[in-house]
């Protein structure tokens, strides 16, 4: 894997074609850790987009019933769950608008196993209960923010998104028209076949698509950082600081409780009616209280963010004790919630769901496209690393750097990291030096 390396001092200031091959050069090494994550996050995110629609199909039969004359009391629909799995703590309901849908409950089980459950609320009949971890979009969304690993699996993925924000800066370099390259070539996709043309189709393919991926896939990457460790939590951490945090009441401890304990708790239908009368939009989304002096929460489970309004309501008087809207949120607070929104293919509607479908086809094609581009140019035994020269980068150069790993701090870490290792070791082995 070693090369001869270009004759440059290191003193020298490179721009030009060495800056070219020098920016090449660091677009490959951070390729060799982003790609294959990339065309997971393509693969995963792709699926996951229609999580409505594949659990439409695969619970079916659970979600959808007969309509029948009257649905019973809530609560009598809950002792199915008695005779089946068991509660130990009862989280949530949902109530739909539709008299076809069954009801849908979260729950622990006696076992204090985070299940969901679907209910006819026509005849009382446990239709299904699954383990919410066990559920294949659960799964799946896991595998795609950490592996399947937790906190540990989350750092790699979110390293290879910071990294890949890197990779579309310095693609969209090497792509820009020069020499006897000209704009109208450079956006026009690839012409022949792989057959026909071998590598270069490939090569064309690859910068073709990373043209479309840095308009489509950039937004995507960014707008999913909020839910990553290093990143995200400083976002939260500098919300808080500066009171632009979510004002959801769902996890608040500010919230208030139930004004008088005397009476009884009202029934889980009067609590539904209540938020259709205070004009929300379904489905419900309710949360019983705890205790005796807590509240219920519940909101609307709209997948429309500006409709999602939260109610605290007292739980033996029904009065709303608090009302808080989506656009009483801090201006921040509000653009995280958008950008989680379209980066699941929410914000726009099918438009939006079009849109990072295509994203995720191009981010896929990108990765393998890129990859078989190295592996036809490699030299035979080696890992074919871009020629570059060594040379002193220039303070534009080096401004860019440094703005890149302020503003993803994981992956400035891992720079620093890798250039330590490369003076102590790397290069005695001669790893990763120019072909």
């Amino acid at each position: 894997m070693t090369d001869a390396t270009l004759s440059s001092a290191p003193s020298e200031t490179v721009s030009g074609g060495a800056l070219y091959r020098l920016v090449w050069k660091w677009h490959f090494l951070a390729s060799l850790y982003v790609l294959p994550f990339m065309a997971m996050l393509a693969i995963t995110g792709g699926i996951y987009l229609y999580k409505p629609q594949i659990e439409g199909w695969l619970y079916a039969d659970q979600m959808y019933v007969a309509v029948g004359d009257n649905p019973l009391p809530i609560e009598d629909q809950l002792t199915a769950l008695q005779g089946g799995p068991g509660v130990k703590r009862l989280r949530g309901i949902t109530h739909f608008d539709d008299p076809s849908r069954s009801t849908f409950v979260e729950f622990n089980t006696s076992d204090n196993i985070r299940s969901y459950a679907w209910i006819d609320p026509y005849t009382g009949t446990l239709l299904g209960h699954v383990a919410r971890d066990e559920t294949l979009m659960r799964m799946l969304k896991k595998f795609h923010g950490e592996l399947l690993l937790g906190k540990f699996g989350t750092k790699f993925v979110e390293l290879s998104a910071h990294w890949a924000i890197v990779m579309f800066v310095t693609g969209a370099y090497l792509w820009w028209p020069r020499g006897r390259r000209s704009l109208a070539k450079a956006v026009q996709p690839p012409r022949g076949t792989p057959k026909t043309r071998g590598r270069s189709w490939w090569r064309e393919t690859h910068l073709f698509t990373g043209m479309l991926a840095t308009v489509l896939v950039v937004p995507i990457l960014v707008t999913g950082l909020p839910w990553t460790d290093v990143w995200g939590g400083g976002l939260s951490y500098v919300q808080k600081q500066t009171g632009q945090s979510s004002g959801s009441l769902r996890f608040s401890r500010k919230v208030p409780g139930s004004t008088t304990s005397e009476g009884e708790t009202l029934a889980y239908a009067e609590v539904f009616a209540i938020a259709e009368a205070e004009g929300l939009v379904a489905p419900y989304e309710m949360r019983p209280p705890k205790n005796e002096s807590a509240a219920f929460w519940l909101r609307s489970a709209s997948r429309d963010r500006a409709e999602q309004t939260e109610l605290i309501i007292d739980q033996y008087s029904g009065a709303v004790l608090k009302r808080h809207e989506f656009g009483d949120n801090p201006v921040v607070a509000r653009a995280v919630s958008w950008g989680i929104s379209f980066h699941q293919g929410e914000m726009y509607g099918w438009l939006n769901l079009a849109q990072n479908t295509l994203a995720a086809v191009l981010a896929f094609v990108l990765s393998l496209s890129g990859f078989v581009a190295w592996w036809k140019r490699r030299p035979a035994g080696r890992l074919g690393v871009p020629a570059a020269p060594e040379a002193s980068l220039g303070w534009g150069m080096i401004a860019l750097v440094v703005v890149l790993s302020a503003l993803l701090p994981l992956m400035g870490a891992s720079l620093i990291l890798a250039l330590i290792l490369d003076r102590l070791l790397l290069r005695r082995l001669g790893w990763f030096q120019n072909a």
